[in-house]
């Protein structure tokens, strides 16, 4: 029996196409790394990043704000208080006097000197295949300055997504950088907004999606898809609770603990 090649290319590829789509839909969620493995190494560090790379997470959350001298750096409060025990404000201090600060010793002798890093030092963790989460601390003044060093670090649209609780922030990061991801990030333990709210809210910034804690109502995650948008989640840090996220299809889960979740 002879078989044209075109009409057996054709069938296969029709093949192909449905398998990789099943597989897609049916694909389980990221891992992401809160703050890098940060129940196992300092929060926000390069120790954290490697580690959560070491044990297979497919992203790292990781947050950024501006220095007194034009420098991004990477801590989550707005004063090194937390991470160091001397309250240092980020946006009022030099690169180089953030940069002093052992943010390591609190949490074992075996971190000791770690510093806080820099955003170039966090993005060359990154693996090829592997994202990062960028969640934007401080105002849209800290645009020019990531959009010019993201450019040189050769990452992909695709390996480099935004959050961040501010809508202005948001809209921004889509009119600059329109071709990564951004997601709204909300609370729905401290507010109970109306679904068509959050929807319109998400429209104007031009977002891609939301991230929101697990307090967020069944129907607002059956709304956000009705309407075109991702739901991720944050910070869950137990098996059951994550099978439970994964049921509900959320696209990606952020914890403190990637190791204990992947594969799971």
């Amino acid at each position: 029996m002879i078989i044209h090649f075109k009409t057996y290319f054709m069938s296969l590829s029709g093949v192909l196409f449905w398998v990789l789509l099943s597989a897609l839909c049916h694909a389980d969620p990221l891992v992401v790394a809160h703050r890098g493995a940060s129940a196992e190494a300092p929060e926000n560090t390069l120790p954290a990043f490697h580690l959560a790379w070491k044990q297979g997470a497919d992203a790292i959350e990781a947050d950024f704000r501006l220095s007194k001298d034009g420098h991004i750096v990477c801590i989550h409060d707005a004063d090194t208080k937390k991470v160091s025990g001397k309250k240092l404000h980020v946006h009022a201090s030099s690169l180089k006097d953030l940069r002093a600060l052992d943010v390591g010793s609190h949490r074992g002798g075996q971190f000791k000197g770690t510093q806080i890093p820099t955003f170039e030092e966090v993005l060359a963790t990154i693996p090829e295949g592997k994202m990062i989460y960028i969640e934007i601390k401080c105002g849209i003044e800290i645009m020019p300055a990531l959009k010019k060093k993201l450019k040189k670090s050769g990452l992909s649209d695709e390996q480099v997504v935004f959050i961040s609780f501010k809508k202005e922030v948001v809209a921004a990061v889509k009119k600059h950088l329109p071709g990564s991801k951004a997601y709204w990030l909300y609370s729905f333990k401290r507010k109970k907004p109306q679904l068509d709210s959050i929807i319109t809210s998400l429209r104007q910034m031009d977002a891609d999606g939301m991230s929101s804690n697990t307090a967020i109502p069944k129907h607002f995650i059956d709304g956000l898809r009705e309407a075109g948008y991702e739901w991720h989640v944050w910070t869950i840090n137990q098996k059951a609770e994550a099978r439970e996220m994964k049921r509900l299809g959320v696209k990606s889960i952020t914890t403190d603990w990637p190791g204990l979740l992947i594969g799971d």
